[in-house]
């Protein structure tokens, strides 16, 4: 395993960290503590979660994902060792009605951050959370599933960016925060927080988007933005919900899936492109799954690769990608494949 620095902020975490999404929904804790065990085992130190974790989310389960982390963290004694990320809710978020989390007003202003905040530190039973992100933007941005960008006016009653940086300076100040970072956002996103910082407000230590072979949408601008600019990228997803896992290449399990998954994350192009990284895995001897993951780690502007698993096999057929680096060769190959078919539909 080997250790960066995110963006500037001092943190130091590793090449891959886990995501804790489905602890304390999908995955039952006893689970979760395993997964928990063999990722710090083999190195890995960043563990990242959200207010409204698990998913899928609902008011009976909200929360549990952060206060698994939190029983695990404490029960191992890892305080100061292992790098906590979690996130705050705002009106943007895409996981569907989330009332039961501040209610209808949930906002990214300075009362519901704080709130959100100080209910994470409780869960997670800590004093300071090392990077607590902004879940989404409360605009409409592209990243939101949007397939082009068009100006949606602003709500009337929209939080402006240097009022949620300003929120999260405070609990910097407090000692409540270490560093922040964004999710799902955008060049622009990203560039007018950076401008904002220079007034003396925090700066972003990282953004949290996709990133896979089957989705390098980062690459079209946030790139060039992470590496000039010093903001590291926390890439989710980089085996595409599974499906560069290679397990939906049998007809029967595709058959199995919901109607809404199969057309969405594996239609024809879709399958096209996956079963050319398979045949470039298999004729190196790689798994796909090895390959997509190293693929992504190898990036210049990646801070960490996510990995997530829903049951410890899952992960520890993950875990095997630490040891793999792609040659120059196999690179030239996964490109050459995503040039003839970028970012499948």
């Amino acid at each position: 395993m080997d250790y960066r620095e995110l963006g500037r902020s001092g943190l130091r975490v590793s090449a891959y960290g886990l995501g804790v999404m489905t602890f304390g929904g999908q995955t039952p804790e006893d689970d979760a503590l395993r997964q928990m065990d063999m990722a710090w085992d083999a190195g890995i130190t960043l563990f990242d979660t959200a207010e409204n974790y698990p998913t899928p989310t609902g008011p009976e389960t909200q929360g549990r994902s952060e206060e698994i982390l939190g029983r695990w963290v404490r029960a191992r004694g890892l305080k100061g060792r292992a790098v906590i990320a979690t996130k705050v809710a705002g009106p943007g978020n895409a996981a569907g009605d989330m009332t039961h989390i501040r209610g209808a007003q949930r906002k990214l202003d300075a009362a519901n951050i704080r709130q959100a905040c100080e209910d994470s530190l409780r869960r997670l039973g800590t004093d300071c959370i090392d990077l607590y992100q902004l879940h989404w933007p409360e605009r409409a941005v592209t990243t939101l599933g949007r397939s082009r960008y068009s100006l949606v006016p602003d709500a009337p009653d929209q939080v402006v960016l240097g009022e949620t940086l300003a929120a999260l300076a405070s609990l910097i100040a407090d000692g409540k925060v270490r560093a922040i970072g964004v999710c799902n956002e955008s060049p622009w996103g990203v560039m007018s927080y950076l401008s904002l910082s220079e007034a003396g407000l925090p700066r972003l230590a990282s953004v949290q988007n996709g990133y896979s072979l089957l989705d390098r949408y980062y690459e079209l601008g946030l790139a060039e933005v992470g590496m000039r600019e010093g903001v590291g990228l926390l890439a989710y997803s980089p085996l595409a919900r599974g499906t560069l896992t290679g397990k939906y290449s049998d007809p029967n399990k595709l058959a199995a899936m919901p109607a809404g998954f199969a057309a969405r994350m594996l239609s024809e192009n879709r399958r096209h492109a996956i079963a050319a990284y398979a045949e470039i895995a298999r004729r190196h001897g790689l798994s796909l799954t090895h390959m997509a993951l190293a693929f992504a780690r190898q990036q210049p502007f990646m801070g960490s690769v996510l990995m997530a698993a829903s049951s410890v096999e899952q992960l520890g057929g993950n875990l095997g990608a630490i040891d793999v680096s792609l040659a120059k060769d196999i690179v030239q190959e996964i490109n050459a494949v995503h040039d003839a078919n970028p970012n499948p539909k």
